[in-house]
C-alpha cells in the first residue's frame, strides 16, 4: 500500500494534481485518498468518461481510490486539461442562469449543489446553481 499525505488543505486539488500528473505521465493507474467528495468527483469523471472507472482499496484512514486512466488507441490522452475554479482562498459560486460552459460544451464543470456534486448540465437541468469546483476537457 502507498502511503498517503496525511493532511492536505485542498483536498480537491490534491485530487485533480494527482489525476493531472499521472496522466501528463501515461500512468495507467494511481492512488488518491478515499473522502465521498473524492468519491463524488471520481463517479462524475467515470461517467462522462473521463476515467475507465475506480475502486476502493483498504480500510479505515488507510482507505484510498485506485483510478484508471483512460487513453485512446494510440496513447491519446481522454483528458487533456484539469483546472480548479474555486479554491480554499477564494470560492466561486454560480447562479443556476450563469453557469459555465468549457470549451463550448465539450468540456464539464464540475459544481457542488445543494442536491450533490454533479456536472453544470446536470445542474442547468435541474435549474441549481452552486459552486464550481473545477473544470475538466
Amino acid at each position: 500500500m502507498v502511503k498517503l499525505a496525511t493532511h492536505v488543505s485542498d483536498p480537491i486539488g490534491d485530487l485533480l494534481t494527482r489525476i493531472r500528473n499521472a496522466n501528463m505521465a501515461y500512468k495507467e493507474d494511481l492512488l488518491v485518498p478515499a473522502s465521498r467528495m473524492n468519491e463524488a468527483i471520481l463517479r462524475i469523471l467515470d461517467a462522462e468518461g473521463f476515467i475507465a472507472g475506480f475502486t476502493a482499496e483498504g480500510e479505515g484512514v488507510r482507505r484510498a481510490f485506485r483510478v484508471r486512466l483512460r487513453y485512446g488507441p494510440k496513447r491519446e490522452r481522454a483528458i487533456t486539461g484539469l483546472r480548479r475554479v474555486s479554491k480554499p482562498g477564494r470560492r466561486i459560486y454560480v447562479r443556476h442562469d450563469r453557469l459555465p460552459r468549457v470549451l463550448g460544451g465539450l468540456g464539464i464543470a464540475i459544481v457542488s449543489t445543494s442536491q450533490g456534486v454533479m456536472t453544470d448540465r446536470e445542474a442547468a437541468r435541474r435549474g441549481i446553481g452552486g459552486e464550481v469546483l473545477a473544470y475538466v476537457w
